[in-house]
């Protein structure tokens, strides 16, 4: 057991590390605007509803049935909804002083409106690197299962995940780099969510070494599910909107979501049917 937890191991840093790629293709541009932002939330968007809705949900559903994995996925909406409002929000309205109106005033409210804009990006960017790290976890349990059938199947899972852990680092460091203009900050968020993965192979091997029971993991996964789908309509979206329109973000949803079917076929057809992840 202990070669095959340092070979699964090994595989999921290979996982987690392509979060960190992913962070790396956004912090080696420019600071995106407010209108690149809101197109490139958008597409974020759609990666996660696209997750949520036809991968976790819908495996959630064969797997243990219609009412319990619906039970499951919203006991994750409400699970986050509730952490959620005991985060504090920032405020975005502008404050207003009965002062003349002058043009260093005006130039004053521009700024002040700019830095709470950055605080709503930046608390966006927390919720989402959450959620992300929520569903790196369980991909590392798919890939320590994966290599106890095999390395060679614990190595194309592990490859397909890290192609698909790309979008997701993407979608962490992007609010995080436009919040804080620092790529440290955007870089390092997104690295410490792609570790959930190698953090997932480690619980499932040491507290579930002989089995893990697919009801409960199929049911997290549903949970799993909710959460990112409340977290992109909840935070990602509306930004989305305000930032770039209608028409443009809900393009960008659903290129997002071609991408990430794409990604998700490339998984399917990397993993063995026996497995059903």
């Amino acid at each position: 057991m202990g070669s095959q937890v340092l070979v699964a191991l090994a595989l999921s840093m290979v996982g987690g590390a392509s979060t960190a790629l992913g962070a790396l293709l956004v912090v080696i541009r420019p600071t995106p605007k407010l209108n690149g932002l809101g197109i490139l939330q958008g597409f974020a968007g759609g990666l996660m509803l696209c997750i949520s809705f036809m991968d976790l949900a819908h495996n959630a559903v064969n797997a243990i049935g219609f009412l319990k994995a619906n039970l499951w996925f919203f006991g994750g909406v409400l699970m986050f909804a509730l952490i959620v409002n005991f985060i504090p929000e920032p405020n975005l309205n502008v404050s207003q002083q009965p002062s003349r109106a002058t043009k260093d005033k005006e130039v004053e409210d521009v700024k002040d409106l700019m830095k709470k804009r950055r605080r709503q990006v930046f608390f966006s960017g927390i919720i989402t690197a959450i959620g992300i790290s929520l569903h790196n976890f369980p991909e590392g349990i798919a890939v320590f299962l994966g290599s106890i059938k095999g390395l060679r199947v614990g190595f194309s899972l592990a490859m397909a995940i890290a192609l698909h852990n790309i979008p997701e680092g993407i979608a962490v460091a992007l609010p995080i780099y436009f919040a804080t203009e620092s790529k440290w900050q955007a870089f390092k968020l997104a690295a410490l969510s792609g570790l959930a993965e190698p953090l997932g192979v480690i619980l499932v091997a040491y507290l579930f070494p002989s089995s893990l029971s697919t009801e409960t993991l199929e049911g997290l996964l549903g949970a799993v599910g909710g959460v990112m789908a409340f977290l992109t309509l909840h935070e990602m979206l509306p930004l989305a909107f305000e930032y770039v329109g209608h028409r443009k973000a809900v393009t960008a949803v659903f290129i997002g979501m071609a991408a990430m079917s794409a990604s998700l076929h490339l998984l399917e057809i990397c993993v063995p049917e026996e497995m059903g992840f």
